[in-house]
């Protein structure tokens, strides 16, 4: 007992020493230190915050990642003026107007990037309010994706306030911090900045360590052969109106094809909410379905209405370029649907910006007209008439500025690329150039749109749809029963551009079972194998509440099969092939409505999979997207944080580390001598 109770006292005092050189309250540590989590919890202080990660290409690397394999540690230093000098490795506290100007500099001064050892941007909630912050800011060039365009001025600039920081390389850490962090870590740099930055101070630690840099995989075909990396992709959704496994096959109509897009880009990737670009258009093309689908006689239409959503256009058109070749292939993702047979296209792209009284948009097209696409531009100048100048609807529609080189980026680009005499137009809320202020950043959120303007610009596109599809004129009484539903606009905006309420919300509970509270809109890497079924686990919120929501909005009224009533039940599929199971959640079963709605891979066409991984293939003959198509992945990482904690002098650490070692090999020793005194005196007893 007396050996056991002296090491006790040993040991406590080992523990108290090393408390006292800490310098950490000895009354809280005894109650709350139990264990090593506790220890460790009590000297890092976990931050809240978005990175920035690596991105590959063809020719190399894109983004932000450790230098090494290693973590990175460095003193935290505010920086308030783009003209301070580094004469040390920092981490630097940076204010959100600063970004750019900060990353330029990185790039045209070795020296000076050699000192960022890691950068910390602040949140600032006025930033993104064109009220009280800069004017704008883009993380995209100025003329997005120039290379894929069809004409040859490729510096024209479409993005005014672009940057095109996100395209370039950083060979350091960078985090987006949360407001708490950002208020935390203000402390910390003005704490250091008194102390002159003398031991103890506070350092951040980045552990965003690439796969790819640790396999030394330094490009897109490389870090796939190694395993290293994903291709950046996702699912597309098509749904035709009406089902086409409902019709007749003796008798085969035009197709109508309207399109919009649901992914964006930004520098940090979990931070893209683009509400405006493009989500905007998908939304009034989501009422606009809504709209139409409540009209009658919708099986006597003269053209095949066919609702397309891609993903992945914000990183070399990937939707639409995996479609148009699905096509071709006449993949099952595209069953039923003939590419020669697609007469017109009309394409919304941001919508939620439109301004005027009443508000106005503007069509653009490539190239010489045709008589298909001067239909189309018929039937939007006859539905923008058909509301009246009192209409809460009331809209004005222009014909793009002729000074324009020709359409701007968009999903058209794709089909004219394959057929340039298609008969496209794409209806936006800008003329020559972008009305978003906040193109492709993490400011394009809720607050930078209109629902008003959404719900016009739908009801807009519901009636030139049902103009083309019908041949009616816009007297009619159908006719003028069609406008979008202010509600839904304003729900879809809720929940798929904001966290609260976010995907709890009713509208998306009632379809699918949402794995994220708030949406982000990045693409995200192709997960499994696309030439089998979908497996939904792989496809993302957006994508399946898209794919629920067209599916539940294109039953022919006919059908006896509805979401609320009727058909039966399912959880994930139905035996007839010509159903499709809707709105299965796991709060309860789906049901059976006869609708042509299917998913389609996305993903790049210079991408083959095989049965060891992906390949990167030749572009095909003749293909100008795909000779520029970059082909981006995505590295693999194991974990990505940001902490922070005291660092001491190395002398301190020698020092903690000299006291430890003394007070072993004394107590290994006192033990020992305690040890033959016991013996001793049991021998003499």
């Amino acid at each position: 007992m007396m050996e056991e109770g002296l090491a006790m006292a040993i040991a406590l005092l080992a523990y108290m020493v090393v408390i006292s050189v800490l310098g950490l309250p000895e009354m809280v540590l005894c109650a709350t230190l139990k264990s090593v989590p506790d220890l460790e919890n009590a000297m890092y202080h976990l931050l809240d915050g978005t990175p920035c990660v690596r991105v590959l290409n063809l020719t190399g690397e894109i983004g932000c990642a450790n230098p090494g394999r290693a973590k990175v540690v460095a003193p935290i230093v505010g920086f308030s003026d783009l003209s301070m000098d580094l004469n040390h490795p920092s981490a630097i506290l940076l204010p959100p107007f600063l970004l750019m100007g900060f990353l330029t500099r990185t790039l045209n001064e070795p020296l000076f990037a050699k000192n960022v050892a890691g950068l910390l941007v602040e949140y600032s909630p006025d930033y993104g309010d064109i009220t009280r912050g800069p004017p704008g800011f883009s993380d995209d060039e100025k003329f997005p994706q120039s290379a894929f365009a069809m004409y040859q001025n490729k510096s024209y600039v479409w993005n005014p306030f672009g940057t095109g920081i996100m395209w370039n390389r950083y060979n350091f850490p960078v985090f987006l911090l949360s407001e708490e962090s950002t208020t935390a870590l203000r402390e910390v740099a003005a704490d250091n900045e008194k102390r002159n930055l003398k031991f103890p101070m506070k350092v951040a630690e980045f552990d965003v360590v690439m796969q790819t840099t640790k396999s030394g995989t330094h490009s897109s075909k490389t870090c796939l052969e190694e395993w290293s990396c994903l291709p950046l992709g996702g699912y597309s959704v098509w749904s035709s109106l009406p089902p086409i496994d409902a019709l007749s096959t003796s008798s085969k109509k035009p197709i109508l094809l309207a399109m919009s897009s649901m992914d964006s880009a930004s520098f940090f990737r979990d931070k893209t909410p683009g509400s405006d670009s493009p989500l905007s258009g998908m939304i009034a093309m989501l009422a606009a379905a809504d709209a139409l689908s409540k009209t009658s006689g919708i099986d006597k239409w003269k053209k095949q209405l066919v609702f397309i959503v891609f993903t992945g256009e914000a990183w070399g058109y990937l939707g639409s370029r995996r479609f148009l070749s699905a096509l071709a292939a006449g993949e099952s993702s595209v069953k039923g649907l003939d590419g020669s047979l697609i007469q017109q296209i009309l394409e919304v792209g941001s919508v939620g910006r439109a301004v005027g009284d009443p508000r106005t948009f503007y069509a653009h097209s490539q190239g010489a007209q045709t008589s298909a696409s001067q239909e189309i531009w018929e039937a939007l100048q006859n539905a923008a008439s058909s509301f009246g100048v009192q209409n809460a609807n009331a809209v004005q529609v222009n014909l793009a500025s002729k000074s324009n080189p020709g359409i701007p980026p968009s999903s058209l680009m794709s089909f004219l690329h394959k057929n340039e005499s298609m008969s496209g137009v794409l209806i936006t809320e800008f003329d020559t150039s972008f009305r978003n202020f906040y193109y492709h950043s993490r400011f394009d959120d809720s607050g930078n749109i209109n629902t008003t303007a959404i719900t016009a610009a739908s009801s807009l596109i519901a009636r030139t749809l049902y103009m083309l599809v019908n041949d009616v004129s816009n007297s009619s009484t159908a006719f003028q029963a069609i406008v979008a539903n202010y509600s839904l606009v304003e729900e879809l905006v809720n929940c798929l551009l904001t966290c609260s309420p976010g995907t709890s919300c009713n509208l998306v509970k009632s379809l699918i079972t949402p794995r994220q509270a708030c949406i982000n809109h990045y693409v995200g890497v192709f997960l499994g194998d696309p030439s089998t079924e979908p497996v939904l686990g792989n496809i993302d919120d957006t994508s399946r509440f898209v794919w629920n929501f067209l599916a539940s909005h294109t039953v022919l009224e006919s059908s006896n099969t509805s979401i609320t009533n009727g058909g039966s039940e399912c959880s994930t599929s139905c035996d007839n092939a010509r159903e499709a199971c809707v709105g299965s959640t796991v709060e309860h079963k789906g049901r059976c409505v006869v609708s042509t709605t299917r998913y389609v891979p996305a993903y790049s066409t210079r991408l083959h999979y095989e049965s060891t991984g992906w390949v990167i293939v030749p572009s095909a003959q003749g293909d100008k997207m795909d000779e520029v198509d970059p082909v981006y992945t995505e590295s693999f990482w194991k974990v990505l944080s940001l902490r922070v904690y005291t660092k001491e002098s190395s002398y301190y650490d020698h020092l903690v580390l000299l006291i430890g070692l003394m007070l072993t090999v004394g107590s290994f020793f006192i033990i020992l001598s305690t040890r033959a005194v016991y013996r001793k005196r049991l021998k003499l007893a």
